[in-house]
């Protein structure tokens, strides 16, 4: 199975960027599909970016062109990048990993993914 931690959250102001990590363990990791997820009070979880084991990335249009997502194998360890944050981009960002690769179709669904992360907070102030 897999452990997901989650870190580098924190208070930005907009137009700054951060980036979060999503420490990982597990022997399979490499073979697993990544993605992020953010949550705000009140609103079902969003898909953020996912990555798959081979290293193709896909992106939420919300976010394309603004969020990096990218995975080293050798440290186990995926990242997201966010630049130019928002205001709108205040939220619980959550790391997750499907049970193995996927097809890209189901990776923006949260019922892919069987590991999660407890998630870190990213606030944005003005």
């Amino acid at each position: 199975q897999v452990r997901l931690v989650e870190s580098g959250g924190g208070l930005v102001q907009a137009g700054g960027s951060l980036r979060l990590s999503c420490a990982a363990s597990g022997r399979t990791f490499s073979r697993n599909d990544m993605g992020w997820f953010r949550q705000t009070p009140g609103k079902e979880r969003e898909f953020v970016a996912a990555i798959k084991w081979s290293g193709s990335s896909f992106y939420a249009d919300s976010v394309k062109g603004q969020f990096i997502i990218s995975r080293d194998n050798t440290k186990n360890t995926v990242y997201l990048q966010m630049n130019s944050l928002k205001r709108e981009d205040t939220a619980v960002y959550s790391c997750a990993a499907t049970a193995g690769t996927l097809s890209s179709d189901w990776l923006t669904t949260s019922r892919a993914y069987a590991y999660w992360g407890q998630g870190t907070q990213v606030t944005v102030s003005l």
